[in-house]
């Protein structure tokens, strides 16, 4: 048996990407979201207009985007709902975001640089991917209530590191996927590819409903 629906949210399940960028006066900044796919070398960010994250990555045109895996699940909550943007965007203000500078610190992560963008790396994270900006489009304009939320952001990955406990044996360019153990995101709670979940969500405490628009962005 199947009913129609009306989720406020449709996050099924992707990985938690924590994207690095530097800030208009030089620091990094760190943000955790799971609005991401890849096809090829390239991936495609689903980021608010108005989050430090996307500002940054618009001016700079770089990123790093750093895969946790599921034993960061704590790590990855101590900045779940904070932002670096000040004042706190109206959008993330109701929904109990607060302003936070030292992203890194927070979560206990070590920044580290890049070779070919300014932004840091996530020491801990298994996985890091320098990124470029290529393109940007808006998402929902033709809808009056997401208009001008919503922005997707190409980028394209120019070079990962990765460690080497997960790499294929006798394969020096491959991720083992048996390995690999991504934290995953599925209705603002964190799990892994093992049964229940890995960790508390700081998002999961937002009800679902707060996401779904209740007027036009003026």
């Amino acid at each position: 048996m199947h009913q129609v629906v009306q989720p406020a949210i449709l996050y099924f399940g992707t990985p938690v990407v924590l994207i690095s960028t530097v800030n208009h006066d030089g620091t990094p900044n760190l943000a955790p979201m799971s609005s991401a796919w890849w096809l090829g070398q390239r991936c495609v960010l689903g980021l608010a207009a108005a989050s430090k994250t996307t500002q940054n990555l618009l001016r700079s045109g770089e990123c790093v985007l750093n895969l946790p895996d599921d034993s960061m699940a704590a790590q990855v909550d101590r900045i779940a709902r904070t932002t670096g943007s000040d004042p706190v965007p109206e959008g993330k203000r109701v929904r109990g975001y607060r302003h936070l500078a030292d992203k890194f610190g927070t979560a206990g992560l070590t920044p580290v640089p890049s070779l070919t963008v300014a932004a840091p790396r996530a020491l801990e994270c298994p996985v890091q991917m320098e990124a470029t900006l290529e393109e940007v489009h808006p998402i929902g304009e033709r809808d009056p209530l997401w208009r001008g939320r919503s922005l997707a952001l190409h980028v394209a990955v120019r070079k990962v590191h990765a460690a080497t406990d997960i790499l294929m044996d006798g394969e020096a360019d491959r991720i083992d996927p048996d390995k690999w153990r991504p934290l995953i995101m599925s209705f603002q709670h964190y799990y892994g590819l093992r049964a229940g979940k890995v960790h508390g969500s700081e998002l999961a405490q937002i009800p679902e409903a707060a996401y779904r628009p209740t007027q036009a962005v003026a």
